[in-house]
């Protein structure tokens, strides 16, 4: 258990690094609490910061879960208490390992536990653990952007499309290698994103959540001098 401990440790202070305010705050003196929807997440940073630095933003957030489930979750672990043996360990310790990088990226100790939804994050675990049922969530992601321009609504459905998506390889298709521990996560992990998102839910019912006007090359509101 005390090297279990020590994974979930140095996962959630991988995934506490704050990305989106670090960059926002060295390379361009703004810290994007403060403009925007003032979410520290890698959306608010398109809109704040442009393209540049959203994309970067993205990459450390993504790289910081895959990060923790694929290389910090290698390490040795003791046996786990008894009830644990119904699932895969390897698995189980990977997605321990995940979940901590995102709780540590939604409260990210560097950042006073001021931090984004966890979207991209928790992507990058599920990337190291199953990777073909992330890109269909991706596709669903992408899909849903295209149709309705809504970020928030694309993030929402594709984290229930990930636990329906595997649930259907697992008992329809019978793939047995998806272990029940990531169906019982995927479920966890879209309630938890529905949660964070709730705010943006009430803005959709109202008509009132922002939209993506263009899929051109985002030049933030730094670029086009309407920061105050």
């Amino acid at each position: 258990m005390i090297s279990l401990l020590i994974i979930v440790m140095l996962s959630y202070l991988a995934g506490s690094i704050p990305a989106s305010i670090w960059i926002g705050q060295l390379l361009y003196r703004v810290d994007v609490r403060k403009y925007g929807s003032r979410n520290a997440g890698a959306t608010n940073v398109f809109r704040v910061l442009g393209w540049k630095a959203g994309i970067l933003t993205s990459v450390v957030d993504v790289g910081k879960g895959l990060f923790a489930a694929a290389v910090i979750a290698t390490l040795r672990v003791d046996d786990l208490p008894f009830g644990f043996e119904v699932w895969h360990i390897e698995t189980f310790v990977r997605l321990m390992a995940g979940v901590a990088a995102v709780v540590g990226h939604m409260f990210p100790i560097w950042a006073r536990f001021r931090g984004g939804k966890g979207v991209n994050t928790a992507a990058g675990v599920l990337f190291a653990l199953t990777p073909l049922t992330m890109w269909i969530a991706l596709g669903v992601f992408t899909l849903v952007l295209l149709i309705w321009r809504y970020v928030s609504l694309a993030s929402i459905i594709a984290a229930v499309a990930f636990p329906t998506t595997v649930a259907i390889r697992k008992f329809i298709f019978d793939i047995t290698a998806l272990d029940s521990s990531l169906l019982v996560f995927g479920i966890l992990l879209a309630v938890g994103i529905v949660i964070a998102h709730r705010s943006n839910i009430r803005r959709l019912i109202r008509g009132t959540e922002n939209r993506v006007r263009s899929f051109r090359l985002a030049r933030g509101l730094r670029s086009r001098g309407e920061l105050a």
